[in-house]
C-alpha cells in the first residue's frame, strides 16, 4: 500500500509538471505570435522610407520637413558626407529612427511600472492600441507633420517589447528564462527578415503609383495591428496576479523623474527595497548593455554606407544582406540560444561580444563579398546572443511586482543607446573614414567586454 501511494504521488507530481509546462508553452506561443505580428507591421515601413521622404519632399516642402531637412543638411556638411540623394535619404531616415528610439527611451520604464500595478494584459492592449492608432494616422498623413506625429505616437506606444520580457519573467522560473528570451529574439529575427521584404514589395509597387501610395501599406500595417489586438484580447492570459502586483502607482514609480532621468535610469533608482549588492549588479549589467548597443547600433547603421561605397550594393543587394543576417540570427537563437543552460548566460554573451570585435575588423578591410559576409556571419552571431543573454541576466533581479519597471528601465537604456549610437558613429564614419570608424568601434567594444568578463569572474567566485 505504501509503495502504491508513493507511485501515485509521483504520478501526480509528474502530471502537475506536464500541465505547468503546457501552460507555459501556451503563454509563450501567444506572446511569440503577438510579437511577430507587431514586428512585421513595424518593419515593413523601413524600405518605404526613401519613397516616403521623396513624396513629402515633393508635396510638403515647408514646415517641419524643411526644418529637419536643413538640420540634416547642416549635419551632412559638418561631417563631410557627400551631397547625394541616397545619403540624404539615409541620414533623414536616421533622424526619424533616432527620434523613435528616444521616445521608447522615455516610454519603456513608465509602461513597465504601470504594468506592475495594473497587470500586463491591460497595459499590453493599451500599447497595441496606440501602435494601431499610429498606423491609422499614417494612412491619412497627407503632410510630413502628420507622418512625424504618427511616428511619435508609435514610439511612445511601443512598450510591448519591454512588457514581453517582463511577461517571460512572470511565466518562467530563472532556469528557463533563457529559452523565453531567445523566443523573443526569434520573433525579432522573423520580423526583421520578412517585414522589410513585405515593405520592399510595397516599395516596388509604389513606383508605378501616383499620389498617396503610402495609404495601402499603412492600412496593411493597421490590419496586422488590429489582428494583434484581437489575438491578445482573446488568447493572452494575465501573467501577474492581483495579489502579486505593486500596491499603487506611487510605489511602482517612486518618483516620476526616476523614469526619465538618464542618471536615475542607470542607477535603477525606481527599483526599491533592493540590497546594495543587487543594485550594483543591475547597474553594471545596465552599463554593459548600453555601451554594447551604443557601438553595435551605430556601426549597424553605417553598414548601408559601407556596402554601397565599397561593394556598390544597391537596395536589393542590401536587402539580401540583411536577410542573411536575420536568417543566421533565427538559426542561432532557435538552435543554440534556446538550449543554453541557466547560469551560462554571461559566458555566452561574452563569447558573442568577443566575436563582434573581429567582425568589425573584418568589415573594416572587406573589399569583396566573401570577406564581408564572413564579418556579417560573426556580426549576426553576436546579434543573436548578447542581448537575449543580458536580458535573461537582468530578469533575475527584483520582486515579482518590480519586474515590469526593471525590464522597462533596461529596455529604455537600450533605446537611448540606439538613439545616440547612429549619430556619433555617422560623424566618425564621414569625418575620419570607414576603416577608422570600424576599428574604433571594435576597440571601444573592449570596454563592455572587459566589464562582462569581470561579471563572469565575480559569478564564478560566488558559485
Amino acid at each position: 500500500m505504501k509503495k502504491e501511494k508513493q507511485e501515485n504521488d509521483v504520478s501526480e507530481v509528474l502530471a502537475q509538471k506536464k500541465l505547468a509546462n503546457r501552460q507555459e508553452n501556451k503563454r509563450l506561443f501567444v506572446l511569440f505570435i503577438s510579437l511577430v505580428l507587431d514586428l512585421l507591421s513595424f518593419t515593413l515601413i523601413l524600405p518605404l522610407l526613401p519613397s516616403l521622404l521623396d513624396y513629402y519632399g515633393e508635396h510638403d516642402k515647408g514646415g517641419l520637413y524643411k526644418v529637419i531637412k536643413d538640420s540634416v543638411t547642416g549635419f551632412r556638411e559638418f561631417v563631410g558626407a557627400p551631397d547625394t540623394h541616397r545619403w540624404n535619404s539615409v541620414l533623414f531616415g536616421g533622424v526619424i529612427g533616432s527620434l523613435f528610439s528616444f521616445l521608447q527611451f522615455l516610454a519603456s520604464p513608465i509602461v513597465g511600472a504601470t504594468s506592475d500595478v495594473y497587470g500586463r494584459k491591460p497595459v499590453l492592449l493599451l500599447s497595441l492600441a496606440g501602435v494601431a492608432g499610429s498606423y491609422a494616422l499614417w494612412a491619412v498623413s497627407h503632410n510630413f507633420t502628420l507622418f512625424v506625429l504618427a511616428r511619435i505616437i508609435g514610439g511612445l506606444s511601443k512598450g510591448n517589447v519591454s512588457l514581453a520580457t517582463a511577461i517571460v519573467a512572470d511565466i518562467l522560473p530563472q532556469e528557463k528564462r533563457g529559452k523565453g528570451m531567445a523566443l523573443i529574439g526569434i520573433a525579432f529575427s522573423i520580423g526583421f527578415v520578412f517585414g522589410p521584404l513585405i515593405g520592399a514589395g510595397f516599395s516596388i509597387w509604389a513606383r508605378h503609383q501616383d499620389g498617396a501610395f503610402y495609404v495601402v501599406p499603412a492600412l496593411f500595417a493597421l490590419s496586422l495591428a488590429v489582428i494583434d489586438i484581437l489575438f491578445v484580447f482573446i488568447f493572452f492570459e494575465e501573467t501577474l496576479p492581483v495579489e502579486k502586483r505593486a500596491q499603487s502607482i506611487a510605489n511602482g514609480w517612486q518618483e516620476k523623474a526616476h523614469l526619465i532621468n538618464p542618471v536615475s535610469l542607470f542607477k535603477f533608482s525606481s527599483a526599491t527595497n533592493m540590497s546594495q549588492k543587487e543594485n550594483q549588479s543591475m547597474q553594471r549589467i545596465g552599463v554593459i548593455y548600453f555601451l554594447y548597443l551604443f557601438f553595435y547600433s551605430g556601426l549597424e547603421f553605417t553598414l548601408t554606407f559601407l556596402t554601397h561605397n565599397r561593394l556598390h550594393y544597391d537596395s536589393m543587394q542590401q536587402g539580401k544582406m540583411f536577410f542573411f543576417i536575420g536568417a543566421v540570427m533565427t538559426l542561432v537563437q532557435g538552435g543554440y540560444v534556446r538550449k543554453i543552460k541557466s547560469g551560462t548566460e554571461v559566458r555566452t554573451a561574452t563569447m558573442g561580444m568577443t566575436l563582434l570585435i573581429p567582425a568589425f575588423i573584418i568589415m573594416a578591410f572587406a573589399y569583396t563579398a566573401s570577406v564581408m559576409y564572413t564579418g556579417l556571419f560573426l556580426f549576426a552571431f553576436a546579434s543573436a546572443t548578447v542581448v537575449p543573454c543580458l536580458t535573461t541576466l537582468i530578469s533575475q533581479f527584483g520582486r515579482t511586482d518590480q519586474k515590469g519597471v526593471i525590464m522597462g528601465v533596461f529596455r529604455s537604456l537600450g533605446a537611448l543607446a540606439r538613439a545616440l549610437g547612429p549619430i556619433i558613429t555617422s560623424t566618425i564614419y564621414w569625418s575620419l573614414g570607414e576603416k577608422v570608424c570600424y576599428i574604433f568601434g571594435a576597440v571601444c567594444l573592449l570596454c563592455p567586454l572587459l566589464m562582462l568578463r569581470m561579471v563572469m569572474t565575480t559569478t564564478k567566485k560566488n558559485v
